[in-house]
């Protein structure tokens, strides 16, 4: 269990919370303030529970599409009881021990139809009213939903677009209501010369460890200048499992581990 100082401030400016697009500023070095999380008081994901919304008819309707969607499960499957989640363990603090995760539930949602362009609320919304009717399990202290679009479809957040400032972010809703949000990485920014479903997994497990180690943006383990724990090593990467993982930042190794 870490034995890192407690601090209670958060950011001046909007925390980071993004993956940021391949080759961008501070995207493949790290930046020049040496990094350090430090923890900032707020809730972390102890033990995540993983439910995967696929948004969209082609999901099901495409075959490629839809093998991906069956690999992306298995992969969260995986990744959740991997080591990944022995590293995370580095940021328990008193009274919040990070161990593994479990895979809960998947779905596919059809209607309405995302469209080629769908704004961060629009995904909230969607997010709430299937939560709302039972399509997928109601949130618990440790969720994290993660809704994934399609091809040809930008998620638009306040100004930044994927595909022009970000391949997914992760954010709350309210109290307790953990989500990322997922674009499919079908431009070079965000596929880093790596097939989609390689860099896929690669942007699952950045913002997985993300959301685990700082569910609120800027409330949980966090540095001022470089962002959270996968932006300090984004598009540094390993084979776990035959699977393609982003390197996550260790304060112990002082290292992208």
């Amino acid at each position: 269990m870490t034995t890192e100082t407690t601090e209670t401030s958060t950011p001046a400016k909007k925390p980071i919370s993004i993956v940021p697009l391949f080759g961008a500023p501070g995207a493949k070095d790290i930046k020049a303030t040496p990094p350090k999380l430090t923890y900032r008081g707020g809730p972390l994901l102890t033990s995540v529970t993983i439910v995967t919304i696929f948004w969209g008819a082609r999901w099901k309707s495409d075959a490629g599409l839809a093998a991906i969607a069956v690999k992306t499960n298995d992969f969260l499957k995986f990744v959740v009881t991997s080591p990944v989640m022995d590293a995370m363990a580095e940021y328990s603090v008193p009274g919040k021990t990070i161990g593994h995760g479990s895979f809960a539930a998947t779905a596919f949602v059809a209607t309405p139809a995302p469209t080629a362009m769908v704004k961060d609320s629009v995904i909230r919304n969607l997010l709430k009213k299937n939560i709302t009717k039972a399509v997928v399990p109601a949130a618990t202290p440790n969720t994290l939903y993660f809704v994934f679009t399609p091809p040809g479809t930008q998620i638009v957040d306040v100004k930044d677009r994927s595909c022009a400032q970000f391949c997914g972010y992760h954010n709350m809703i309210s109290a307790g209501v953990y989500y990322a949000a997922m674009p499919y990485p079908d431009c070079s920014g965000c596929l880093g010369g790596h097939i989609p479903f390689d860099a896929l997994t690669a942007t699952v497990s950045h913002e997985l460890c993300e959301a685990i180690t700082d569910p609120v943006p800027g409330g949980g383990w966090y540095d001022d200048a470089n962002g959270e724990i996968g932006d300090i090593c984004a598009w540094k990467f390993k084979q776990l499992g035959g699977y393609n993982v982003q390197l996550e930042w260790s304060n112990k190794a002082n290292a992208c581990v």
